[in-house]
């Protein structure tokens, strides 16, 4: 009988968990769909889907889609939506030549299409409500919103094959806010049936976009709460050794204002993105905990810890579970303004495409930012913009 060669364990697959969690931002989300296309092309086959807002419309497509048509569905649903509701889009040779000119040249075309888009709205996905909400009371609750967002129930269920989602073998979670109690709300396949309107409701940005009805329930988007549903993936139960790509479109660091118009800009970055860091940080700590709990427990004896109710209970709060966070946060240029997150121009898609797509593969070519975490807490982060010196700090304890 032939013998038959095992095929080396490539680092990811160490993993029982490989998870891509994408954050809310718009039209920046073409980024995150930039980086889905490397970690597709290097082969890296993920098992969790979380998202909120525009991550969870990019995960819809992912997830709706045969691992071979996902690219390709995501780029006509970002073709689709990056065109105005009316009228003919800008001629493709002519704004990429422009787009190419300088920054003032792409500030004028963002303020344009930021400007179409309040004005007329976006192709399969919203266009100006008529007549305007504004001028009535006692509205349905799924229509008091600037825009209407039924084209985008009608480009999902055309892009998204729905019972794939719920029966393809992924595990999907996206978040959204309950109106009425301002509860924050995960609908995952595991547990619900999951439609179009789950991942609208998502994204139900008030108040532009009006709160999507589920079950008798109203539901907005999930950044009102949370801008990244990062502890959705790290607190599964069991937990278990896990590798996630967070994908964050707004960054942290910034310059600070030197002028008005910059104030916005900044604190945009700065809400939704300090979010990021708190969650980052207190699951750090949890998995601490956990795997320290997990070191004492194992120093009582196994008649104890069977017997005492205090270990029976500790016992199912330790874990030895591994956590490695891999970043991928975009970056500002520095002609965008602070409409960037509804600037939906076809040449600024394409560049936030290419920025996600390098910056995968400038971060897969660091093989070690794979390798299973080693130190005391068990969990480590990687960021392919940070300094040498950050990265050293982050890997430790």
């Amino acid at each position: 009988m032939p013998k038959t060669e095992s095929r080396p364990l490539v680092a990811h697959e160490a993993y029982d968990t490989r998870a891509l969690v994408l954050q809310g931002g718009g039209a920046l989300g073409a980024y995150q769909a930039g980086v889905y296309e490397g970690l597709h092309e290097a082969g890296i086959e993920l098992t969790d889907l979380a998202g909120i807002s525009i991550g969870a419309l990019n995960l819809a497509v992912i997830a709706g889609n045969p691992p071979e048509k996902r690219v390709e569905r995501l780029r006509e649903f970002w073709d689709t939506i990056c065109q105005p509701y009316a009228g003919p889009g800008a001629n493709a040779l002519l704004e990429h030549s422009l787009f190419q000119v300088n920054d003032l040249a792409r500030q004028f075309l963002g303020a344009l299409h930021a400007g179409s888009a309040l004005l007329i709205g976006q192709k399969g996905f919203f266009h100006p409500r008529f007549p305007p909400a504004a001028l009535a009371t006692g509205l349905d609750p799924a229509r008091v919103g600037h825009y209407d967002t039924r084209p985008l129930k009608e480009t999902l269920e055309s892009l998204c094959d729905f019972d794939r989602i719920n029966d393809g073998g992924l595990h999907v979670s996206v978040g959204a806010v309950n109106v009425r109690t301002g509860n924050f709300a995960f609908f995952d396949n595991a547990a619900t049936r999951l439609r179009a309107e789950h991942f609208m409701a998502s994204g139900a940005l008030p108040p532009a976009f009006p709160a999507v009805e589920i079950d008798g329930e109203y539901y907005w988007d999930g950044g009102l709460v949370s801008n990244t549903p990062l502890s959705r993936v790290l607190q599964q139960r069991p937990e278990r050794d896990t590798l996630v790509f967070q994908v964050d479109l707004w960054s942290a660091r910034g310059p600070v204002p030197r002028s008005i118009s910059e104030i916005s800009d900044r604190i945009q970055d700065i809400r939704y993105s300090s979010r990021t860091r708190m969650i980052t940080d207190e699951m750090r700590a949890r998995r601490k905990m956990q795997r320290l709990l997990r070191q004492v427990l194992d120093q009582v004896p196994a008649k104890v810890r069977d017997s005492d109710p205090a270990c029976r209970e500790a016992a199912q709060l330790a874990s030895g579970a591994r956590s490695n966070i891999i970043h991928l946060i975009y970056r500002n240029k520095p002609y965008e303004q602070h409409f960037r997150d509804f600037q939906f121009g076809p040449a600024t898609m394409r560049e936030h495409w290419a920025s996600g797509l390098q910056d995968i593969r400038t971060t897969l070519a660091h093989p070690h930012y794979l390798a299973m975490p080693d130190n005391i807490a068990g969990f480590v982060t990687h960021d392919v913009h940070r300094s040498e010196i950050e990265e050293a700090m982050a890997a430790g304890d």
